[in-house]
């Protein structure tokens, strides 16, 4: 294939990935080393907390190649799913409400942002078998393989890496989905990466509860209210239980302070759309879903990957941090003897409201 059809190619992708739902698309080469330093940086110093997956694959995350041999480059793209009603800060300021990142209130991604990429991966393919060039190969990738997408993003013009570590378009804002197709076609372009525009903020590191970004572009999992709300899988340690707030799943503080997000645009995907209320609704009803109820509530939910009694322990953590009445310490004590993990943050709850009333 020509460099005139690639220019096409490229040409032509660009709208195919706006009509199957897509914001943004670009393309990008394979070369991530300076990425992966910092990450094996990362890695040395202990800041992945238990997520021991991304040290489990060795260098595969900045090698493409080795994740789809041939790998000439990458196609990298972008969809929006913020919902801004209501606002973050609303909901946070309510204790009584359960805080649910903006990402989780829908349908899972996965699928959805799969789904889409195929039918651009068949568009790409018919493209080329019009041309007959009949060596297209691919692979789709939507957060299911070892691969550093925000780099990737990053040096597809999609924005760039921000102080939070997370991908921000000074058009957009951070509130978006990745995905990636890799490629043996060579459709990288050079000087399309966006500059760094974070410049002298430090918005994001000064407002984290727990200060779990330690400096520009170093965030310690350990302390991220994203990682104890989801990822992990013990106890919630003590120091961090009343930063949590009524955060129970996920954080956005990060994202709600950074001012390029006054520029995100609102979610136009159904399936990223809020389900049973999950947008706005009351800690205590949330807390008394039988482990039926929560299943069939979060199925096909990112929700799902806390598990229910991860679920119960964060939100007992903020009923802890909710305003004492005494419909709280019944449905506190009503959870009780499910397990070790939930008994120990409905102890600490119940401590809580016990301290109130002195």
């Amino acid at each position: 294939m020509g460099n005139l059809e690639i220019k096409e190619l490229r040409e032509k992708i660009h709208g195919w990935a706006e009509q199957v739902g897509f914001c943004q698309v670009g393309f990008s080469d394979t070369k991530l080393d300076d990425h992966g330093k910092r990450l094996q940086n990362w890695l040395k110093a202990g800041l992945n907390a238990e997520m021991k997956y991304m040290a489990k694959h060795g260098d595969m995350r900045w090698t493409p190649d080795s994740l789809k041999p041939g790998t000439k480059s990458i196609i990298s793209v972008r969809i929006n799913y913020l919902e801004k009603e209501p606002a973050s800060k609303t909901i946070l300021k309510n204790r009584s409400k359960g805080f649910i990142s903006k990402y989780a209130q829908g349908r899972d991604y996965h699928r959805t942002v799969r789904t889409k990429l195929k039918l651009l991966e068949q568009k790409i393919k018919l493209y080329c078998e019009e041309k007959r060039f009949f060596g297209f190969e691919s692979r789709l990738i939507t957060d299911s393989a070892p691969l550093l997408e925000k780099a990737v993003a990053e040096k597809a013009g999609l924005g760039w890496i921000g102080k939070n570590t997370l991908l921000i378009n000074k058009t957009s804002g951070s509130y978006f989905f990745l995905g990636e197709i890799l490629t043996n076609l060579p459709l990288a372009e050079k000087g399309k990466e966006q500059p760094n525009l974070c410049g002298k903020c430090r918005a994001c590191i000064k407002i984290c509860p727990t200060q779990a970004i330690l400096g520009p572009y170093t965030l310690d999992a350990k302390r991220c209210i994203s990682y104890l709300t989801i990822e992990n899988r013990g106890a919630i340690p003590d120091e961090y239980r009343k930063p949590l707030g009524n955060r129970i799943f996920g954080c956005d503080d990060c994202q709600i302070v950074c001012p390029w997000n006054r520029y995100a645009k609102h979610n136009l995907e159904n399936d990223f759309k809020p389900r049973h209320g999950l947008e706005n609704v009351e800690l205590e009803k949330l807390f008394v879903w039988s482990e039926e109820e929560f299943k069939k509530k979060t199925s096909g939910s990112a929700i799902r990957r806390a598990g229910y009694h991860g679920w119960l322990r964060n939100i007992a953590v903020a009923l802890g941090n909710a305003e004492k009445n005494s419909t709280i310490t019944k449905i506190l004590l009503q959870k009780k003897g499910l397990s070790s993990l939930v008994d120990e943050h409905i102890n600490w709850a119940l401590s809580q409201h016990a301290k109130e009333a002195i």
